[in-house]
């Protein structure tokens, strides 16, 4: 069979010729200069020719190989060399196919980012401008800048470690510190760092897309405040994209080419950071990958010489993997790949894509050394019988886990958060608990401390924190409801009493998922004793006047109850935009129970109610709107309570006011309605 050939010098000619070997197609890439030929793999069926051409020697070329197809992976920016191609092509009957780079990128919105038409308008234009220059466009075009005298003493220049380059760089009067010779990619970091170093003003670059880098240093420049002046893609809108190409291919060899057949996309757990604590499984995948993907934090600690790519959202990655077509991915996550990881969001999409027939590919999960393994084993013990919670970039109920569990293992975000778990856990009252926090786990700064609530509020240092948290009174608490009135803050307003708190609690039946409206709040007892049951019960405490609400937030923070959210108006109108409730209190309707109820069973039509009424035309209401709504299993109570009182040495019983509690289900069954 004919061999392909390639004019590469791209990661995109690379990766195309790895195709087609690995298929059984056998290829010839042209390359200019010795770094392209060093950098491109060892494959059987490929034969690797350096140097450059005019148009007629690459005509002479083409004609002696007697090749099948030409392919021009040349850089987007190397339109001579292209029009050469094409030249050289112009009386042939061999099919040419050109292999375009996307270069449209997502850019930050941004004022200091300015477009120009080629080099000279932007050496133009940087006359204009003050301070020190990072020309990354490489050494082709230099002269074009250092030609002009205001501008030669303010380049710095980030060329290609190879002799060709930095020769360039020396005949145009470019030496010493200006010269910054060295090999991509870099990430947003390492542009930060040259920005520094060099004091930078104002960044040069082209517009290369993902593959160049181009979103890096966008990145930097913005982080770092400094203007960016782009070159833009010279190309139309001419060309293939990497897998058009390789079904034009497809036809012309009549051979299945096995490069998107045979991806594999590793997501792997990175653990703290350390690659010392790297599974030496995942540190094969990565070393086998083409491509690696994740947050810059991680990519900045791969060693290797790989094209990364800032990435880590699954809309973000599964355009670009079925864009490029690679054959090993390795997409990194901090920590352990199972512990409120990305990592299983991210997999679900895969492989949706996979089975939606979007993408031809196997996903492997490769775990790694989660802070919490870690930490406990700097500690000398043991996890499994730990309450394991995280509020990194996430809520939960620290309070109660630590109320109800000896042992709660802690994932926060960082100082911010650790000072604020101080100042909870003494408005809690839980001033005794002990706080065992790691910092900068794995890292050369790593830290154990162990700290009193007290001690978390003087903490300074920002990065990151994984906690023990001990309590050693853990299993004294109650596992039922049944707060003594007295537990609650509460001022002026009324309060539901705890014999009619702990009856009403019961007939609700909360589960463990469970979304709560507490409607009418007042202190706020209903929702703190029901948000005690469980951290993972949701309660919506809905108050039109202010005094009450701000009991019950008062109360909310006395318990430490970061599950309950209060919602400050009357209802109906405020239960828009919550949502749907799966249980709802009903302790004061100011009047609105048809329309409450009514918004409710819009909201759930299969909600449990329950009501407390005190006056009888609320009785006479609530039990004539039952005969009307779709309800079912509907239960009346009638609570009185007497309380004993001590008068001299006499005990008397005093009653407090009868309650009547209301209790059923709505049904979607609108047969049972009644007439």
């Amino acid at each position: 069979m004919k061999q392909i050939l390639i004019f590469s010098g791209t990661t995109e000619g690379r990766r195309l010729a790895e195709v087609l070997c690995k298929s059984g197609i056998l290829c010839t890439v042209c390359v200019a200069t010795e770094y392209g030929e060093m950098v491109m793999e060892k494959l059987e069926g490929l034969t690797v020719c350096q140097g450059r051409m005019t148009a007629m020697e690459m005509k002479s070329f083409i004609t002696e190989g007697d090749y099948l197809a030409v392919v021009d992976a040349t850089h987007p920016f190397a339109t001579v060399v292209s029009e050469n191609i094409r030249i050289s092509m112009a009386e042939g009957t061999i099919p040419y196919l050109r292999l375009k780079r996307d270069t449209k990128s997502k850019l930050p919105e941004e004022k200091n980012i300015f477009y120009y038409s080629d080099s000279h308008e932007c050496a133009q234009a940087l006359r204009e401008t003050a301070g020190n220059i990072l020309l990354t466009t490489g050494s082709k075009d230099l002269s074009i800048y250092s030609r002009i005298t205001d501008l030669k003493g303010r380049l710095y220049v980030r060329v290609l470690p190879e002799p060709h380059s930095v020769s360039l760089c020396y005949e145009n009067e470019i030496s010493g510190k200006q010269i910054i010779a060295m090999q991509g990619p870099f990430s947003v970091e390492m542009n930060e760092a040259v920005i520094k170093q060099y004091n930078i003003s104002c960044l040069v670059t082209k517009e290369s897309g993902n593959t160049g880098g181009f979103l890096q240093k966008i990145q930097a420049a913005e982080n770092t405040g400094i203007k960016v002046m782009v070159i833009g893609n010279p190309e139309g809108t001419e060309g293939l994209t990497a897998k058009e190409v390789c079904k034009e291919l497809e036809k012309l060899t009549g051979k299945t080419l096995m490069g998107e057949e045979e991806m594999q996309i590793a997501l792997i757990g990175m653990g703290m950071g350390n690659l010392k604590l790297l599974t030496g499984e995942a540190e094969e995948r990565i070393t086998k990958a083409e491509v690696i993907m994740g947050a810059e934090r991680l990519l900045k600690e791969i060693p290797w010489q790989k094209e990364k790519v800032p990435y880590y959202l699954a809309k973000d990655i599964i355009p670009y993997l079925k864009e490029n077509r690679v054959n090993h991915a390795a997409i990194l996550f901090s920590g352990d790949t199972g512990f409120y990881s990305g990592a299983e969001k991210l997999y679900e999409e895969l492989k949706k894509e996979i089975g939606g027939g979007g993408l031809k590919a196997e996903v492997s999960i490769y775990p790694g050394i989660s802070s919490v393994s870690y930490l406990a084993a700097r500690l000398g013990t043991s996890w499994q019988d730990a309450k394991v919670l995280s509020i990194h970039g996430r809520e939960a109920n620290v309070s109660e886990a630590v109320r109800a569990n000896r042992k709660t293992f802690l994932l926060v975000s960082g100082v911010t958060d650790m000072r604020t778990l101080g100042s909870m856990f003494i408005t809690a009252g839980m001033e005794d608990i002990r706080i065992s926090a790691g910092y900068q786990l794995s890292y050369p700064e790593e830290k154990v401390m162990d700290l009193s609530p007290a001690d978390c509020l003087t903490l300074e240092k920002e990065g990151l924190y994984a906690c023990l948290i001990e309590n050693k009174d853990a299993g004294k608490i109650s596992v039922t409801h049944g707060l003594p009135d007295t537990s609650f803050i509460r001022g002026k307003v009324p309060m539901t009493k705890e014999e009619v708190r702990e009856v009403s609690i019961c007939k609700l039946g909360l589960t463990k998922e469970a979304i709560l409206y507490d409607v009418g709040s007042g202190t706020g007892s209903i929702a703190a004793e029901c948000a005690r049951l469980s951290e993972s019960i949701q309660v919506f405490a809905i108050e039109k006047k202010e005094e009450a609400a701000e009991l019950t937030r008062e109360n909310r923070t006395r318990f430490g109850l970061s599950n309950i959210t209060v919602v400050k108006g009357e209802a109906p109108e405020a239960l828009k935009g919550l949502p749907p409730p799966t249980h709802v209190f009903i302790g004061g309707s100011s009047g609105n129970m048809k329309e409450i109820l009514n918004c409710l069973y819009q909201k759930n039509p299969k909600a449990r109610i329950v009501i407390n009424a005190i006056t009888l035309e609320t009785i006479s209401e609530v039990t004539n709107l039952l005969k009307t709504l779709p309800v079912e299993k509907e239960e009346i109570v009638q609570l009185q309570v007497s309380r004993a009182g001590i008068t001299g040495s006499y005990h008397l019983m005093q009653a407090e006011n009868p309650v009547y509690i209301i209790s059923f289900f709505f049904t979607e069954d609108r047969r049972g309605e009644k007439e």
